[in-house]
């Protein structure tokens, strides 16, 4: 379980590290940085598969999404005695993202490229990472480090050995440094981070995939668009919990039930409802009903991540639902750890009733802070 997450240098976060719970909500008012706290761990992840700096491209390259404000704000400042002025910077420039969890901590540091005859010379760079044992970086607990090319993996005795290998600047020592023989612990971290799920404002129009019948295998994992969501409710019903499937969409429908079936070979999901004489199709379902159904298949997935995120979950669903949804989320809360980035009172209520942890972000100056949360000392690794 992650227990630490630290962001510096990403849109509006300068430098957040905040502590995390299996259970834990992020809240706070439009423009407080929830998007940008999601899209920071959505980004971690990315660099466990290798996509990082094609994210960074989607997202308008390194500096689109840097912060844009001065490298550090003192009390005059945030007191308005003195006014913020764009300043030369000292320090490099760096976006900067990492995690501790109960056994191993990661942490990655993106740069600018140092200009070159290449069509890719707007591609940012890794200039360092990261692993090690415990809570924080440091020299007695790193167990491999890389600077620019080069990766250094520090031995049982505080040796350090270099690998024999080189890494371009665009490559992740996570992708091209995870051997089973050399580096087991760098392995089972990328396979942990790669099996993170994202679920980000489900598409509900007309066109959405989740309304259409589709070819169906089994499906123990809902897609992030939700396209095999026939498959995956039949899914769950055969080796998951079915009957905490039905009970989740009684507990939100009273009277109502899912079933799915089969046209012309194609897996389709229908709703019977109390009082009307036939089922309901996907493509007939309201937005708020089939997010719902969407959320429900992803939650009580018979394969639970070590982590989920899900961003605004309340999209489109009526307030009577939230109670339900909050109910659902505990429940699977049980089974992995949960992140939650919302901006809906009543869940954030419901959930931190229910023990989850509370994190309300708010704008300081244009930066993304938490003020009630106490400081983490963190380390990032050395260029």
């Amino acid at each position: 379980m992650l227990h630490t997450l630290a962001i510096s240098g990403y849109r509006s976060i300068r430098d957040l590290v905040v502590p995390l719970e299996r259970l834990t909500v992020v809240t706070g008012p439009n423009g407080s940085g929830k998007s940008s706290f999601y899209r920071a761990l959505r980004l971690l992840a990315d660099v466990a598969q290798g996509r990082a700096i094609a994210a960074l491209a989607a997202e308008g390259g390194l500096h689109s999404t840097l912060w844009a404000g001065p490298e550090t704000v003192s009390r005059a400042m945030r007191a308005g005695e003195v006014e913020v002025q764009g300043t030369r910077r000292k320090a490099p420039v760096a976006l900067r993202l990492g995690f501790a969890s109960e056994d191993y901590g990661y942490a990655v540091d993106l740069g600018l490229p140092i200009p070159s005859a290449t069509m890719f010379g707007l591609d940012p760079e890794i200039k360092a990472e990261a692993i090690w044992v415990g809570d924080r970086l440091g020299l007695r607990n790193s167990i491999a480090t890389r600077n620019g090319p080069a990766v250094t993996v520090m031995g049982a005795r505080g040796q350090k050995t270099a690998l024999p290998i080189r890494l371009a600047p665009y490559e992740s020592m996570l992708m091209h440094a995870a051997d089973p023989a050399t580096l087991p612990e760098l392995l089972d971290l990328r396979e942990r981070m790669r099996g993170w799920r994202f679920y980000d404002h489900f598409r509900t129009d007309p066109e959405a995939p989740a309304r259409s019948a589709r070819v169906g295998t089994r499906s123990p994992v809902l897609a992030s668009d939700g396209a095999d969501l026939a498959a995956a409710f039949q899914t769950i019903r055969e080796i998951g919990d079915g009957p905490a499937l039905d009970n989740a969409v009684e507990d939100a429908f009273p009277g109502a039930s899912i079933e799915v079936g089969e046209v012309s070979g194609l897996l389709e999901l229908r709703m019977y409802q109390r009082g009307l004489l036939r089922p309901l199709a996907a493509r007939e379902l309201s937005d708020g009903t089939l997010r719902y159904l969407l959320l429900v298949t992803a939650l009580l997935t018979p394969r639970p991540p070590k982590l989920m995120v899900l961003n605004e979950p309340e999209t489109s669903l009526h307030p009577d639902l939230l109670p339900a949804l909050a109910r659902l989320i505990i429940q699977a809360a049980l089974g992995c750890q949960i992140i939650i980035v919302t901006h809906a009172t009543q869940l954030v209520e419901q959930l931190s009733e229910a023990g989850a942890l509370g994190h309300e972000l708010s704008k300081s100056l244009g930066e993304t802070v938490i003020p009630a949360a106490a400081p983490i000392t963190w380390d990032w690794p050395k260029r």
